[in-house]
Formats: C-alpha cells, structure tokens, sequence
C-alpha cells in the first residue's frame, strides 16, 4: 500500500495545517460522516444545498483522524480534547479531493480500465471487474460512484490493489475530461452513443464527442475498446487513425464477435472464436445487450494477458449491481424485473425486448425518462412503438411525460384496454395488486428520480 500523510495533502493541496500533527497516515477517505470510521479523513463537501463543514466535530466524535475543511473557523480550544488528529483548510474541497486523487493514482503503475457509454457502463463495468478478478486483485467503482466526486473517492480506494475498473458518467461537456485526467487510464472502453443527455447536448454526435473526452487522459500507447455494432462508434473507428482500438460485436465484422447465440430467460449462450479455437460463453443474465458486456470484457480480458478459459469463468460468475436487472419471484409465484436505476431510450429499447422473450403475461410498468428537453416527446413515443413492436400484454405508464409512451402504443394499435395510466406511485402499486397472477413478468422501469423501486417493495 502506498501512504499519503497529512503533510502530503497539505503540500498537494496547497493548504493550511490548522491544528495536529503532519505525520498521520491517511489511509481511508470519507464525505458522509453517518459512515464514518475510526482514523478515517473525513472530507467536508460543501454544495449548493448542503454543507458537510458543519459536521467536522461528528466526524471527530466518530473518531476521524484527519478533517479536510473549507469556509469554516474551527475552535482550537475544543479540538484539543482529540488525540492524534489533524485538521487541514483548503480552499476548495472538491478541488482537493480531486488532487489527492490524482496523486495517489501516480503512486500505482497497474492497468486502469475505465468505462463510459450512454447505457450499460454500470453492468459493463461489473463484468469487466468480474473478469479482471480472475488474474488481478480489483478495485472497482462501487455502484454508480461515477462522477467528479465519487471517481476520486474510489481511487483513494487503492490500498494493495494491482487492477482498477473506473465507470465515468457525465451530463455535459467537459465532466469526462476532468474524471479521465484524474485516473489516467490504460485502456478505455464505450460501450455505445445513445440519447442519455441528449437535452443537454443537443445531439448524440455530441453526444459522441463528450465520451471521446475518455482518450485525453488515456496513457500513452494504451487501447480503447468500443462496440462496433454502434453506429457512431462504428464511423469513429473507420475513421480513426490516432488510438489502438479493439471491436466487439454482434453484427458488424469485430475483433470479437458472438455467433450462434441462443437467448434464455436467466442468462444466454453464444460461440467465439478466438484464434483457431472456437468456445462456449454462458452469460448468467439474460438480454442481448448483456452479450454485448461479456464481448466488452472478453476483450478487456485478453488484452490484460488473461487467458481466455480464465476470462471465460468470469463471465459466468459476474453478478450485476442491485436494481439494474435484478430479477426475482415473488411469493405469489410473478416474476419481477427490476430496472429502476435509469433509464433511457437505449436501455428501455433493451429491456422491452428482453421481456418479450419471456414466457408468462408480460406486463411493463414504465415512467418518465428523465433529461430530454426537446427530444422528450419523440424518445418517449419511440418507446410506446417499442412496447406495440414486442407484443406487450399490458402497458402502465406513471409520469407526465410516460403518457407519451401509452399515446403512441395505443396509435399503433395496442388495445385501450391494455394500457392503464396513473398519476401515482400509490395508483400503480393498488393496480398491480389487483391484478397480478401466478406466471406474470412484470418490468419495472423508469429513471431513478421517479422512484419506482417503491413499487418494487411493495409487490416484491
């Protein structure tokens, strides 16, 4: 493990030792002291509409060694009842985070894997660290830890890790660029060019140019591996003639590719061949766009020097992040597919189709996609053409702009009395109650600002 002191931060940070001793080892980091533990660094972020400085002496009280700090006059008087702590002012926290951050990452020649894409990052991200787990001891970004916050809280994560897997999000230009230049990657994966965001950034070849940030802090000589099934992604490549990049896919002729696919409910078969050989993948989740992850992280995999019947067993021990297709039954004997963390286009496309390969009545419970300024309308009712196309059983939409999606389903020729709209949570909730039976799937899905998963728990 390599250790940053106080010293180090202040000297990397330009601040101000105000009170303890600089030779304290910070080892782990935290922002919320409701997790704070003993000798952790308690870092106080100040946002818009909260202020963790406020909160210095809980975090002390829970036996914090070290507070970063801005904006704020601590009491020395009331310090000195610590032992062994430190109390460093910085200008700007998130800043410092930032540059901590970037410090220790220096600190560790190991591969840097990070993922980006308009869907699946998340899933992508857990199979590829699935994978790497097979050769490397892997550290992996927790959830969807992926923004100028979360990101340095993961690389701070490094302790005896020899391997790193980093998702980085965004919602403009410019956010990527910052997260790539503090983890400075080896390799880089996209995994698509959707419509996430598309009401910020106008378009998805902007879309296309705010991921490509991902390369600016890419290591020299390193590989970017993209899904040559994407459209743009797929034009970016012809064109490229800068970077070292690798293919996957389905369709499209790809470095790595899936033939003779069979789809089942829990999980999906497929044949690759890798030089002379040809084996047999099983993916433990089902849903084409999850053959698609395994393809990503096979090459992943074989670029690190993994040896493909190693890689080949973490695909099928990979286990996805909770609320991203995280399939369970019911006492009452329905299945239901939890989706709840986001959505898109892109990924509602997938999950409509994925339930309609099921058996039993097929019920999707779909709300508002959330960030589309203009392109709202037109993505919602692509949907509904979606939910018509896949021969849903029963549609039941909940949101203002989810009405969308029942409007075109129902112009299509979905019949009225199989498309139910609700206002509320509570609405849905009573509604599937009453009608769900023993053999029923129902997909739950909506952005996470809709807060469907309530309705997971009350049908679960």
């Amino acid at each position: 493990m390599k250790n940053i002191t106080v010293k180090d931060i202040v000297t990397i940070c330009n601040g101000e030792l105000v009170y303890g001793n600089e030779k304290i080892v910070c080892e782990n980091f935290s922002r919320d002291t409701r997790y704070i533990e003993p000798n952790d660094v308690y870092i106080a972020i100040k946002g818009q509409n909260f202020d963790g400085n406020l909160f210095y002496e809980e975090a002390l009280e829970k036996k914090a060694s070290v507070c970063i700090l801005q904006d704020i006059n601590v009491d020395i008087e009331k310090l000195q009842k610590y032992e062994n702590i430190a109390i460093i002012k910085v200008k700007d926290t998130i800043k410092a985070l930032q540059e901590i951050a970037t410090y220790k990452r220096k600190l560790y020649n190991i591969p840097v894997i990070a993922v980006t894409g308009s869907v699946g990052k998340t899933s992508t991200k857990d199979i590829i660290a699935s994978v790497m787990s097979e050769k490397y001891n892997v550290l992996k970004t927790q959830g969807n830890f992926n923004n100028h916050i979360g990101l340095p809280l993961t690389i701070l994560g490094l302790k005896d890790h020899n391997a790193m897997v980093v998702e980085m999000g965004m919602n403009a230009f410019g956010e990527i660029r910052t997260l790539t230049n503090i983890a400075k990657p080896t390799m880089c994966v996209i995994t698509n060019i959707g419509t996430s965001h598309i009401g910020e950034l106008g378009s998805r070849e902007n879309i296309l140019k705010a991921k490509l940030e991902i390369l600016e802090g890419m290591q020299e000589k390193g590989t970017v591996i993209i899904n040559n099934d994407n459209d743009l992604l797929n034009i970016w490549s012809k064109n490229n003639t800068t970077y070292n990049v690798k293919t996957y896919g389905i369709e499209n002729e790809s470095n790595i590719m899936a033939k003779n696919i069979i789809l089942k409910e829990d999980g999906s078969m497929y044949n690759v061949k890798i030089g002379d050989k040809e084996y047999n993948v099983k993916v433990p989740v089902g849903g084409n766009h999850f053959i698609y992850n395994s393809l990503c992280a096979m090459c992943v995999g074989l670029e690190n020097g993994i040896e493909i019947e190693k890689i080949i067993d973490g695909i099928r021990k990979f286990e996805l992040t909770k609320n991203r297709m995280d399939i369970q039954k019911n006492s009452e004997g329905v299945t239901i597919i939890n989706d709840t963390y986001n959505a898109s286009y892109d990924s509602m496309k997938a999950s409509i189709e994925y339930l309609s390969s099921l058996k039993g009545r097929k019920i999707a419970v779909l709300g508002d996609m959330l960030e589309l300024g203009e392109f709202s309308k037109d993505l919602h009712e692509k949907v509904g053409s979606e939910v018509y196309k896949n021969n849903i059983d029963i549609l039941i939409v909940c949101g203002k702009e989810a009405k969308h999606i029942s409007n075109k389903a129902v112009e299509l020729g979905m019949e009225k009395s199989k498309v139910k709209e609700f206002e509320e949570l509570e609405e849905v909730i009573n509604y599937l109650k009453s009608i769900l039976k023993k053999e029923d799937v129902v997909l739950l899905k909506a952005s996470n600002g809709m807060h469907f998963n309530k309705i997971v728990e009350q049908i679960l």
